[in-house]
Order: structure tokens, then sequence, then C-alpha cells
């Protein structure tokens, strides 16, 4: 997936979705295109490496077909 990223010098640019955190580390982009809103690093939430994810009880249905086919 590629996901539209705007540099420091302002120019635009695509950028593979896989590249987009090593990109926002290095300081290389200011901004990128997320669900058709822009994102301005350093200013609006966005996730990060090693980012905790839930932790409360899992709530998922375990009996469901696609459980049963693994």
């Amino acid at each position: 997936m590629l996901i539209r990223v705007r540099y420091q010098n302002n120019s635009y640019d695509m950028v593979k979705s896989w590249r987009l955190q090593e990109y926002i580390a290095a300081g290389k982009i200011t901004a990128f295109n997320r669900g058709g809103e822009w994102v301005t690093v350093g200013r609006d939430p966005i996730r990060r490496d090693g980012a905790k994810g839930y932790e409360g009880p899992e709530r998922r249905r375990q009996d469901s077909a696609f459980h049963k086919a693994a």
C-alpha cells in the first residue's frame, strides 16, 4: 500500500506503508495522508513502534469457524 507523504522541503511523494515509521523516526517527513486527512508529525497522534496494544481481557469469540479451521 502506498501512502502520500510531505517531506521537509514541502515536496510530495508516495511511499510504501512499511517505510512510513522509518521516515517519521528519521525526520524525513512532516506529514502523511491517513484516511483522506493529513496527519502532521509531532502534532497529531500517530502509532509508534513498541506501543502497547490492548491489555484487557480477550473478548473475541473463540468458537468461530475461522478458529476451528486452524
